[in-house]
């Protein structure tokens, strides 16, 4: 267990020196500049500007004088939003995408799984066709329709809840039911396919043989094996929501990580683009690294090399 923990940390360390090398560059190769939307500012000024923050210095220099810098912690300073720094930004904005992306998570595994079982069991009645068509419509429709329908119905028609901010609990109904659509379809899907399959083993049958009840027979054998699937998809899916959709965000006005990511974007920011990136590859490694052990500790028969 331990060597291979040491191998994931070392190949995750090179995965994230990847992502940053190859987002540098490729943020450095598209045309303009963070200082060409300012209004009315001289060639004097920006050169004043770039000079500031080391953009006059040569590419491959300033890779590695930023690199450097990373490798100690330091993101540095937004070039957009003058006196804070990159990681000043991220520990205020991350808190609020981890609040919401952490309650869609809860909400997706509590509903997805028991509606999966509920699936397999039912496989071929209605119930199963009701989940399999609402299963397939969470996969298919993109989240920005999602949001949509929720404003028009919730929000504007039957005014039940807030659509802007995060305010009070009944701020984090729409927004928690449109980031956790597609993640609770997703897994109802992986369950459904994975108890079928358990089901159909052998030791299920021998336990139904030996007098087992179904409550039994389904969560001491059926569920702890048929859940290994959703576990793998855990580890994507809560770096996924804790980090915040963007599109949820940008639509409900939610002052998170993602909506801070897209203004980046659009203003060059480039400081802002590299510390945001850096920090979700991190966090995503991290994540499948968790799952992987709690594979292990799952099931003991995984062998982890």
């Amino acid at each position: 267990m331990l060597k291979y923990i040491v191998k994931r940390i070392l190949l995750a360390i090179v995965t994230i020196w990847a992502v940053a090398t190859i987002t540098f560059f490729l943020m450095n190769m598209v045309p303009g500049g963070p200082f060409l939307s300012e209004k009315a500012i001289s060639p004097q000024a920006t050169a004043a500007l770039e000079a500031k923050y080391g953009l006059d210095k040569p590419l491959v220099q300033r890779y590695t004088t930023y690199m450097w810098d990373a490798l100690h912690g330091d993101f540095g300073d937004s070039l957009k939003q003058r006196g804070r720094t990159v990681m000043d930004i991220i520990g205020r904005q991350f808190p609020v995408s981890a609040r919401l992306g952490g309650v869609s998570v809860v909400v997706a595994l509590l509903v997805g799984v028991p509606l999966g079982c509920i699936a397999a069991l039912k496989r071929g009645k209605f119930a199963d066709s009701f989940i399999s068509v609402v299963a397939t419509c969470g996969i298919a429709v993109p989240s920005f329709v999602i949001c949509t329908v929720l404003m028009y119905f919730f929000g504007v028609k039957l005014k039940w809840f807030p659509t802007m901010g995060l305010n009070s609990w009944k701020h984090f109904v729409m927004p928690v039911m449109a980031l956790s659509f597609y993640p609770t379809a997703y897994i109802m899907r992986l369950m459904r396919s994975s108890m079928l399959d358990v089901l159909g083993q052998d030791y299920m049958r021998t336990a139904k043989a030996k007098g087992l009840s179904g409550f039994v027979s389904l969560f001491k054998h059926a569920l702890r094996n048929a859940i290994l699937p959703v576990i793998t998809y855990v580890g994507p899916m809560l770096a996924y929501t804790v980090t915040g959709s963007f599109v949820v965000e940008k639509i409900f006005t939610i002052p998170g990580l993602g909506g801070e990511f897209i203004r980046a974007i659009n203003g060059r920011d480039y400081t802002l683009i590299m510390g945001t990136t850096i920090f979700l590859a991190t966090l995503i490694v991290v994540m499948n690294v968790v799952v992987d052990i709690l594979y292990k500790i799952v099931d003991p028969r995984i062998k982890l090399k």
